[in-house]
């Protein structure tokens, strides 16, 4: 068995990038664990656990839809926090998709897993980067207040030219991703 998912990797400089505002953020010495840079990612749908044998059905389930989708961009701007600000669990940069074509495509992501017995997710795709989860009150107001700064900053634009099927392998030291498959938008 091993843990997979489907996602957009990121590019080094936005990750450069977040690894600073993540800097700053800490400063506050909240109680977050925060995520490393290099680990974050835009997941598109996690499978969990499967069958190595899964791996080439799901690439042919996946690849129709991802050749017939143009290269496109995102930006990448603000920060937010999942539930809501009085009681912040999850921090995250926001995406912004300015023609339209991320949900749209994940979904049909999605409808594609389903026909091979993948559940579709049952919350609404919400796209966005988790930078770290809050493990309690300590040092929120300073969090937050640090945060306020980033809520419409402008961090990036990045270009979406292809989706990864990853390999998960959990550690005490973090996640390990390892690349299983790349497929290319539009080819």
């Amino acid at each position: 068995m091993i843990r997979s998912f489907l996602a957009i990797e990121l590019p080094k400089a936005l990750l450069e990038k977040i690894g600073e505002v993540q800097g700053d953020l800490k400063s506050s010495h909240a109680d977050v664990r925060w995520v490393s840079p290099q680990k974050i990612h835009l997941t598109l749908k996690f499978f969990g656990n499967i069958e190595e044998a899964r791996i080439e059905p799901i690439i042919r389930a996946i690849e129709g839809s991802i050749h017939d989708t143009q290269i496109f961009s995102l930006g990448v701007k603000g920060m937010g926090v999942f539930p809501n600000w009085k009681n912040p669990r999850v921090i995250w940069m926001g995406l912004i998709d300015g023609k339209g074509i991320l949900i749209p495509f994940q979904k049909q992501l999605e409808a594609d897993l389903e026909k091979i017995g993948f559940e579709p997710e049952r919350r609404a795709f919400q796209p966005h980067l988790t930078l770290g989860r809050v493990n309690s009150s300590r040092g929120k107001e300073e969090l937050i207040r640090r945060m306020e700064g980033y809520r419409e900053e402008e961090f990036a634009n990045i270009g979406v030219e292809r989706v990864i099927l990853f390999k998960s392998d959990l550690r005490p030291t973090g996640p390990i991703y390892t690349l299983l498959r790349e497929i290319k938008l539009g080819t």
